[in-house]
């Protein structure tokens, strides 16, 4: 297979509603890639085209609601956690698939875990990376997470920054965002998260709403329930100096999945993206699968 079959290729989905990236040969089994919280589908740009060589897979990478060159919500929608499970779904049902594979990182990990917990039929197999269950929030403090995201969703959303070139929008997502990432890591996302405005600055495509904070989280008991639902193998890649580790709250979620294996690998939370970091990930990821098709058939 050439290098053309592995480049990425732009698709509408769901009545063009979601935008997407493609790697991979036409016919090839699909996968489905979830990203992170305001990245977007290039953030598989460095790993997707590696294991659709290595696997002769399809992957399909969504930009979920308002992230990349997706839709946002009308006025008055909202952005919580199980909004995202609607687009993977509406996303599976365009691509005509039954049970997905779901390659997913960070929020999108989360997404992934929620979707497998609720709707076991819909997921074959969780490839997750530097990201395990959703974000929380313990009950006693969701009186004051509601109050908090109410007075947020009253005011006006800010207007998002605009700046004088690309490299500028990078250096500006390296020094703000939530966890350390590189310039060369990061580009591809902050690129794609982009456009060019008509006095020739770069103005941010993501919608600011995403800024909020949410309105209602599950309690850690929720999540944790939930994935102890979950029926499908999990393969987790956590990076070294990701968001994990051996945190108690990571120790209990890791306990809770019935059927993960866990590899950690060097780097930080963006290690799919990190061109020190991403065949490693990709040589576990593929790894993984040929050896659970190994064993499947085996069984049958």
């Amino acid at each position: 297979m050439n290098d053309i079959a592995h480049a990425a290729r732009p698709l509408t989905l769901a009545g063009k509603r979601l935008a997407a990236l493609t790697w991979g040969r036409e016919g090839a089994p699909v996968w489905l890639a979830l990203h992170g919280w305001l990245d977007n589908a290039a953030s598989f740009s460095r790993l997707a085209p590696c294991l659709a060589r290595a696997l002769d897979v399809r992957i399909v990478a969504l930009d979920f609601r308002g992230h990349g060159h997706s839709e946002h919500v009308p006025p008055g929608g909202d952005y919580a956690l199980w909004d995202y499970v609607f687009d993977v779904l509406d996303a599976l049902d365009a691509l005509a698939i039954e049970r997905a594979t779901l390659l997913a990182h960070s929020m999108g990990a989360a997404v992934a875990c929620v979707l497998a917990a609720t709707l076991p039929e819909r997921v074959e197999r969780l490839l997750l990376i530097d990201g395990l269950g959703a974000l929380n929030t313990e009950a006693r403090e969701s009186t004051a997470q509601l109050r908090k995201g109410l007075l947020a969703h009253r005011r006006p959303s800010s207007r998002l920054p605009r700046y004088a070139d690309m490299d500028a929008a990078v250096a500006a997502r390296v020094a703000g965002g939530v966890t350390p990432v590189g310039r060369i890591a990061i580009y591809p996302v902050v690129e794609r998260n982009t456009r060019a405005t008509a006095e020739g600055r770069v103005e941010m495509r993501t919608d600011a709403r995403l800024l909020k904070p949410s309105l209602v989280r599950f309690t850690p008991e929720q999540v944790l329930a939930l994935l102890g639902e979950i029926q499908a193998p999990v393969l987790l890649v956590e990076g070294e100096r990701g968001i994990l580790g051996q945190r108690r709250w990571s120790q209990e979620a890791r306990q809770a999945v019935a059927r993960l294996t866990r590899e950690v690998l060097p780097g930080g939370h963006h290690l799919h993206l990190e061109p020190d970091s991403v065949e490693a990930v990709a040589g576990v990821i593929a790894a993984y699968c040929t050896t659970t098709a190994a064993r499947s058939r085996s069984v049958e």
